[in-house]
Parts: structure tokens; sequence; C-alpha cells
């Protein structure tokens, strides 16, 4: 069990390198802020979301491993293409989800507080899906939930032209310098998951506070709505 482990350690690390020099390679990436990661314990990353490549960008470039959502539908593709996005979404930590059902939702939330339990980070969107207008729009809850339930600290991340990797119906990159800010962590006081609604907002809102000074972007008054062919 323990020499799996140590393989499956391996094949991860081995894949986050090779992203890592590829978008670095590529891209020529400003990336700042990277010292405010905690260098041990749980760890909750939240960026705003303007592109499909965001969680690769962030899983390769952060000096620890973070296990991101992604479409179940990634990890049931046939064929080459298909397995090869399994392939790969399983070595950088990608957790399966299907997209709008809400149980499953909710168990995608508990399998990163599992990863927190054991000491790990975990990524996770509070705007829910992507901006297809460059607007920042409304967190929700979940990231503050994951907050007030762990005690884990928060790193929000400015994600700047990241958009321009993937223009609007493509779907080939296009290597394009783009900017990562990693800001100071947040913290929040343990209350396990007994804690209010009004807490678990006020917290969201203080997240979605910080990422939008790194990010720059315009506020949006509402939520974002998840497309059904995204």
């Amino acid at each position: 069990m323990e020499q799996r482990r140590k393989k499956t350690m391996a094949v991860f690390d081995a894949v986050r390198f090779t992203t890592r020099t590829l978008i670095k390679g590529t891209c020529r990436p400003t990336v700042t802020g990277l010292e405010n990661v905690p260098t041990d314990g749980p760890f909750i990353v939240a960026p705003n979301h303007l592109s499909f490549f965001d969680s690769v960008i962030v899983q390769a470039l952060m000096p620890r491993p973070v296990a991101f959502f992604a479409k179940a539908e990634y990890f049931t593709g046939t064929g080459v293409k298909g397995k090869a996005m399994k392939a790969f979404f399983e070595s950088v930590g990608s957790i399966p989800v299907e997209r709008g059902e809400q149980a499953a939702s909710v168990q995608a939330l508990k399998t990163l507080l599992d990863i927190l339990e054991n000491g790990n980070g975990v990524g996770i969107y509070p705007e829910g899906t992507r901006s297809r207008d460059g607007l920042l729009y409304r967190g929700r809850t979940g990231v503050g939930w994951l907050a007030l339930t762990t005690g884990a600290p928060v790193v929000p991340v400015g994600l700047i032209g990241t958009d321009k990797l993937q223009p609007a119906g493509k779907n080939t990159l296009k290597p394009q310098h783009f900017t990562m800010v990693v800001g100071e962590p947040l913290y929040f006081e343990k209350t396990g998951p007994d804690h209010s609604l009004p807490a678990r907002r006020q917290a969201t809102d203080r997240i979605m506070d910080a990422i939008a000074t790194l990010s720059g972007q315009e506020r949006a008054s509402g939520y974002n709505q998840v497309r059904t062919s995204e």
C-alpha cells in the first residue's frame, strides 16, 4: 500500500512539474505571492474563474498540490482522448463532480472536507463557474462553509488574463501572458458544521473582497449562472 502511494505521488509530481514547465515556457506568466501558501497543514485556495485552464494553472504553479473539482465527463470519455483526459485530471488531483446536481455538489464538498482533514490543500471557485464577461460574480457560500467547518486558512488568488488562453468559440490553447497573484491567507474561527447561514455568507463575502482586490475586476451584483454547455 505504501509503495503504491509513493508511486502515485511520483506520477502526480511529474505531471505537475511537466505542466508547470510548459506553462512557464509558453506563456511566461507573472506569478507573485507564492510565499503566502502555508508550508504545511490544510489550506483552501479560492481563485476567480475566467478560463477552462484556471484549475490546471493553479494546480501546476502552486508550491503544494491543490485538489479541484472537475466535470465528471472528463473522467468518463472513451478512446485515446478520453483516456488521456482521465489520466491527466486524476494525476493533478482533480475530483469528479456532476455539475448542476445539488446532491452531487454536497458530496463533493464532503470530499474536499476529507482532503482538508488529512492536512492537504483544496481549491474551490466561489463564483461556481467561469465568468464569460470578465465581471467578478457574487460568491456562493460553499467556500465559507469549508472555512468555518475546518478552520483551514483561505488563500485568495487573483487570475488576470487567463481568459485570453482560450478565445471564445475555440477549443484549443493559445499561449498568452497572464498573471497570478496569491494573496495573504484569511483565517476564520473554526465553528464546525453547525454555523449559521449569515456567518457563512459573511465569510464568503470577505473572501470575495480579497479576490476582487487581487484581480482588479469589476464586481457583479448577482450570481453567475452555469450554462448547459459548460
